[in-house]
């Protein structure tokens, strides 16, 4: 007779993990990236300390895990509506993106702040949040250069460094990201 083997500990709970990154928002909105640990995020969460170690290996990866779900739903790649002109479509990608800085704007501006100090964490950080972006709205200047909307001349990727340099300029500074600085933007790239 064959012996089997059970597997060692809990599987996974999807459940857990959506807790874990809620109190994780929360936390860091609240109280600052720097004044939570682990161990107030797994009490928040309602979770054993171990729990968050066997899915995140440093509270930085939890804190951009937890941001990139809620970017992933608020701040998708704007939609190639061939009904919608490319501005509109712009205007409506900043005003969702905006909503999601609008709610959590604190966790990120000290996921920034972090990044200055730590370059390992700055390359994440870059790599898995920053640049994303940067490429949904060239991909989208490049589309608006091909329906004749943007003209040709204009460098697509040094205008999306513009779009988020001023979004994010706006963000650190804490003035507001707003429908006025939507207009502001998309005025500024397609010309009112």
């Amino acid at each position: 007779m064959t012996e089997v083997k059970q597997a060692s500990g809990r599987p996974r709970d999807a459940e857990a993990a959506s807790a874990i990154r809620a109190a994780t928002l929360k936390l860091i909105n609240e109280h600052g990236y720097g004044n939570v640990s682990i161990a107030a995020i797994a009490a928040e969460a309602n979770v054993a300390r171990q729990t968050l170690y066997n899915r995140w290996n440093t509270k930085a990866d939890l804190v951009l895990d937890a941001l990139f779900e809620t970017a992933g739903e608020q701040a998708a790649a704007p939609v190639h509506d061939p009904d919608k002109t490319c501005r509109e479509q712009l205007a409506i990608f900043l005003r969702r993106v905006f909503s999601h800085l609008t709610a959590n704007g604190g966790p990120i501006r000290a996921l920034i702040a972090s990044a200055q100090e730590d370059l390992a964490f700055r390359d994440v950080f870059k790599a898995r949040f920053v640049k994303p972006r940067e490429v949904m709205v060239t991909d989208l200047l490049r589309d608006a250069q091909h329906r004749g909307e943007l003209d040709p001349n204009r460098d697509p990727e040094m205008l999306s460094r513009f779009v988020h340099g001023a979004f994010w300029y706006a963000l650190l500074t804490g003035d507001p990201v707003d429908d006025d600085l939507v207009r502001g933007i998309v005025d500024g790239i397609f010309y009112p």
